[in-house]
């Protein structure tokens, strides 16, 4: 997954927007709250200065490096936190969660830090995994750095195939200028433990690219942390495979290569831009603005901190960078009834005739869900009256980056009654008519992993019910279109397969009803055929 010539946007961690923790009254929520950018600061700066760690910046310089990859909240234990909740005292220790990338070892491995107490760090731990076993090098999430370095191993790799490419689309990767190729990467990269072999599809950079693929495919074997020992092992073009580049160029130049010549893209009116078009055939004006969102009386939630309460409701909330929107504390009418809602992953699996069409399955939380919370826009992501919240991320990157009106908040007609009653005499007229107005508040945030866009909501109703919702929306991952891949997806447009694929979507639900004792079973119906004892003969 990456854009030609605009700057990479893994880069980063969340706060959500509260006040420095240790400055002024904190609320208890608090001790859910994002680091603030100076704890961010502060954990890189005594990370950085520790010798025995040998950290480099993260930006510039070689894969084989010792570099601080990412640092987010890490939240107290549950029972420390709860015991702090319900009888106050001292606060729970305030620590971050740091993942270093140690590349320079002569075992290179990923490992996680604690690091605390903040907002002044005096010491890490090192967070383990069960048996003591290190997360490996090779199994890293890629760094901007290594997609810049991807980039120019597939420039130069498919330098001969330069006449090809121009010939077939119009478009190329030297001194291209408005009419250059990108490309898109999938995961997983390889079907073996230490593998990092990658498919990367090829695409116009135009507007919406990911439905622009050119019908090459390219497999970069970018295992070694020398990018010079990167090597093109294998590439698919319009349904048949060859093993080299040298082998295609040769055959092109030959005239032995069936070429599928693209159409010029239109200057305006691209099928897959968002620019407005057409009439709708009744009529309807598409010129005016439709409903809108209203607070005739103010807002009726309140935001302090990282607390949100309404009606019946009191929550704390924090956006992560690694996997997105996460509540703590959630308590209706007082009582506690979850202690943790958080997202988790979101995953795709892919099934298709081209290589990296059969090889996807993304596991997005590895892009960062959290980290791709980009602004929210005024009136389309949410309402005009919503209440916008900053985000701060510290990942890929050498200091916290902010992100401006990252998540908000709004309340929301549902539409529907909340209940109602028509309580008719049946003689034409009516006893009495009763009805409640149907509203939620809503607190929303974005998840841009590329081409997909998830919109994350958590809605509180009036009357207790907490719903957690998720909307899929953005541009299809799409594979280049052949006879073959029908089986495994539809024709979207005249050189576009949608391919057949499957998400899931993964939450952390931590009931707290009626105490922490609680658990829960799932209870299955089945039929039981008996007499009907008012009806003989019937069963």
């Amino acid at each position: 997954m990456w854009l030609l010539r605009v700057p990479w946007a893994l880069a980063l961690l969340v706060t959500a927007a509260s006040p420095d923790p240790s400055a002024a009254p904190l609320d208890p929520a608090s001790i859910f709250a994002d680091l603030s950018p100076a704890e961010l600061r502060a954990v890189r700066t005594f990370l950085m200065e520790r010798p025995e760690l040998g950290l480099s910046p993260s930006r510039g310089g070689v894969l084989a490096k010792n570099s601080l990859f990412l640092v987010e909240l890490l939240p107290p234990p549950k029972r420390v936190a709860l015991r702090f909740l319900a009888h106050g005292g001292a606060r729970p220790r305030r620590e971050a969660r740091a993942i270093v990338f140690f590349g320079a070892q002569a075992e290179p491995n990923i490992t996680e830090l604690a690091v605390g107490p903040l907002p002044r760090p005096s010491s890490y731990r090192v967070l383990g995994l069960k048996g003591r076993r290190a997360v490996p090098f090779w199994a890293r999430p890629m760094t901007q750095l290594e997609y810049e370095l991807l980039h120019e191993a597939l420039v130069a790799a498919l330098a001969p195939l330069e006449p090809l490419l121009l010939e077939a689309t119009g478009f190329g990767f030297q001194n291209c200028s408005g009419r250059c190729l990108t490309f898109s990467d999938i995961a997983p990269r390889g079907l073996r433990p230490g593998e990092r072999r990658t498919w990367l599809v090829l695409q116009r950079f135009v507007e919406g690219y990911f439905l622009h693929p050119v019908g090459l495919e390219v497999l970069l074997d970018h295992e070694a942390p020398d990018p010079r020992r990167w090597a093109v092992r294998q590439l698919w073009y319009n349904g048949r495979y060859f093993g080299s580049v040298r082998e295609m160029a040769e055959l092109h130049a030959r005239g032995a290569l069936p070429l599928v010549r693209l159409p010029e893209p239109p200057a305006r009116h691209l099928f897959s831009s968002y620019e407005p078009r057409g009439r709708f055939f009744t009529g309807t004006p598409t010129e005016v603005h439709g409903a809108k969102v209203c607070e005739p009386q103010g807002r009726r939630y309140r935001l302090r901190g990282n607390r949100l309460e309404y009606g019946g409701w009191s929550l704390a909330f924090r956006l992560r960078s690694s996997a997105g929107l996460q509540l703590f504390d959630v308590r209706f009418g007082g009582e506690r009834l979850a202690y943790e809602l958080s997202v988790q992953e979101a995953i795709a699996f892919y099934g298709g005739h081209s290589p990296a069409a059969m090889q996807t399955k993304y596991m997005d939380a590895g892009w960062a869900m959290g980290a791709s919370s980009y602004e929210l826009a005024r009136g389309v992501d949410c309402p005009e009256t919503a209440a916008f919240l900053d985000a701060h991320h510290l990942l890929d990157a050498d200091g916290p980056v902010r992100f401006a009106r990252a998540l908000c908040v709004f309340e929301l007609p549902t539409g529907v009654p909340l209940r109602r009653h028509f309580d008719s005499d049946f003689q034409g007229g009516f006893n009495f008519y009763a009805g409640l107005e149907g509203r939620a508040l809503v607190l929303r945030t974005t998840s841009t992993v590329y081409n997909y866009d998830y919109i994350w909501d958590f809605l509180l109703y009036p009357n207790g019910v907490l719903e957690a919702k998720v909307h899929a929306t953005g541009y299809i991952h799409a594979t280049f279109y052949t006879p073959q891949g029908r089986r495994y997806g539809s024709r979207v447009h005249s050189h576009l397969l949608g391919n057949i694929h499957t998400h899931l979507v993964h939450y952390k639900v931590d009931l707290d009803v009626a105490g922490t004792g609680n658990s829960f079973e799932t209870m299955d119906i089945r039929f039981e055929n008996i007499s009907n004892p008012w009806s003989a003969g019937a069963r």
